[in-house]
């Protein structure tokens, strides 16, 4: 909206009209906008990721892995620690397992990583010397592309801060209205 003299106006929820309509079935409310458009700036977001994730790894490997299976190994690496599945599951906030056990079958298939121990003393995983080597390389790949990126922007270092933050209290709303919905959800009928 423009007033009479051309400028641009408030809409009906108070907010400047930049002439975009941001009402959609999950956008009703300002409240509901901005939330939707959290959402929607994740889903690209771990798309994007995915991606960065995939690309960098094939730069320094010939193997294709997705975003998930990249950052499995990066976790299994992660303080140079054996890690279970338990322990895996736990630090990607993941529980699709049978998904992870492929991931875990293929990281192994391609001499990344190895598991040791058995089911009743406890199956633990490191990465291989191999696996040390890929994700060193990766690191360095990681640094000269994305870190150095990152660091050219004036002030984003307090801003990747603030949104590590947000995103932790998100995670753990989301967790407890998952469960909430889980609780009372319909029974088929």
């Amino acid at each position: 909206m423009q007033d009479k003299s051309g400028n641009a106006g408030k809409g009906a929820d108070g907010e400047k009209d930049s002439g975009l309509d941001r009402h959609w079935h999950l956008a009703r409310t300002r409240g509901e906008m901005d939330v939707a458009e959290l959402e929607y700036a994740l889903m690209r977001t771990f798309e994007a990721f995915g991606r960065w994730q995939t690309e960098c790894l094939a730069t320094v490997l010939d193997l294709t892995a997705s975003g998930p299976e990249n950052a499995m190994l990066h976790i299994i690496r992660m303080n140079d620690r054996p890690k279970t599945l338990k322990d895996i599951a736990r630090l990607s906030n993941r529980e699709d397992i049978p998904n992870m056990q492929y991931s875990l079958r293929k990281l192994i298939g391609a001499g990344l990583v190895e598991r040791t121990g058995s089911g009743r003393a406890g199956v633990t995983y490191t990465v291989t010397q191999a696996g040390r080597d890929v994700t060193d390389r990766y690191a360095d790949i990681r640094a000269s592309l994305l870190v150095k990126a990152v660091q050219s922007v004036p002030n984003l270092g307090k801003r990747l801060e603030d949104a590590t933050e947000t995103l932790d209290l998100l995670t753990g709303i989301y967790e407890q209205v998952a469960r909430t919905a889980a609780t009372h959800r319909r029974l088929p009928r």
